[in-house]
């Protein structure tokens, strides 16, 4: 049997609207593991949030990976130890901050166990309960952080316009060095230019030496379409984002609050 490599997103694809899996996902994850087949957890979230959850899905055994902040940080749950990482150079820290506090805008970053940020506001809470993560707010963040982040995340709850201007602007002023796309109708996200989540797919098949031919994607938001492209299969939830469906070569029936992953399992990896 020809080993497969499955690479989900977690919001709105594997999770359902209340954050959790279904019994059903589940359960086709498991049976995908117990034949061998490898799960890569493809998230925009960052390692401690991620990490949780792999935890609570019980994917953290042996061929379970997880690629974090749209593939910034690729780390192995069971060795517990990071296989890349690409972040984003401190001394471009401040003044990104300072031109989205100009702007009006929430703006964080992380280090390795929790978010980072210069203001307290409303965004800043939503989002630590929704990753289950703590917070630091500090005066600089640049100076506070103990290392280096690989993302950076602006976020404005109510009108999309403000972080779509801002992300034309990271895309001129950084143009090289820095990319910017967004997770969610709120979420704007900053990375090192090259990253995304197809890098990641790429990175992950050469590693673990399965042909590009063996590998399914699952996704529903803007940040997965460079996943949903690069993969053989691209499979695009049928509760995903306006125009992400282009993207991939296939939509399931079944959205994320009913089984829609163990539909792209059972159809591509378990019954292929």
């Amino acid at each position: 049997m020809n080993k497969k490599v499955f690479f989900t997103d977690l919001d709105g694809t594997l999770l359902n609207d209340q954050k959790e899996i279904t019994p059903g996902n589940q359960a086709a994850i498991d049976e995908a593991l117990h034949r061998g087949h490898k799960v890569v957890i493809t998230t925009g979230r960052p390692l401690a949030s991620a990490r949780i959850q792999a935890e609570r899905l019980g994917l953290t055994k042996e061929g379970c990976y997880i690629v974090t902040y749209n593939g910034g940080q690729i780390y192995d749950p069971y060795h517990k130890k990071t296989l890349y990482g690409k972040p984003i150079s401190r001394k471009l820290i401040t003044p990104i901050f300072a031109e989205a506090h100009r702007r009006g805008l929430y703006i964080h970053t992380y280090s390795p166990t929790e978010i980072f940020t210069e203001t307290d506001c409303p965004e800043l809470h939503h989002y630590a309960a929704n990753t289950l993560m703590s917070y630091e707010i500090v005066e600089n963040v640049s100076e506070a952080l103990p290392e280096e982040p690989y993302k950076l995340l602006a976020i404005h709850e109510t009108d999309i316009a403000h972080l779509e201007a801002f992300r034309d602007y990271i895309k001129t002023a950084y143009a090289g060095i820095l990319d910017s796309f967004f997770s969610s109708a709120t979420y704007l996200e900053i990375v090192p230019t090259g990253i995304s989540k197809g890098f990641a797919v790429k990175w992950m098949c050469d590693f673990l030496q399965i042909p590009i031919e063996n590998s399914v994607s699952a996704g529903d938001a803007q940040n997965d379409i460079a996943m949903l492209e690069a993969a053989h299969i691209g499979a695009v939830m049928c509760n995903a984002f306006p125009g992400i469906a282009e993207h991939g070569n296939y939509v399931t029936t079944a959205d994320n609050n009913h089984d829609g992953v163990a539909e792209i399992i059972h159809k591509f990896i378990l019954d292929d």
